[in-house]
């Protein structure tokens, strides 16, 4: 299985820069093992959207985008779990 390549939405890249310094390297670590396997176990499927998925790394989820055809993961936010979806 080809590797996919990873893309940060701005919104996505902004998000980085306000979460907690500790959850960053394991934030990174979990949205790099997104190019190996897109759809790791415990992502879910957004409801309302036919790409879309979420992953939960601690009380932060990543939410991201699978474009197939173009092998891009592409991570639109990156939030605490009570503000990701406002």
């Amino acid at each position: 299985m080809a590797s996919f390549r990873i893309e940060f939405a701005r919104s996505a890249t902004k998000d980085l820069r306000g979460i907690d310094r500790q959850w960053i390297p394991v934030m990174v670590a979990a949205i790099e093992a997104l190019a190996n396997d897109p759809r790791p176990v415990g992502c879910k499927k957004l409801v309302g959207s036919e790409h879309t998925y979420r992953i939960r790394v601690g009380d932060y989820r990543v939410v991201y985008d699978i474009k197939r055809e173009e092998l891009v993961v592409f991570v639109i936010r990156v939030r605490h779990r009570r503000d990701v979806y406002r």
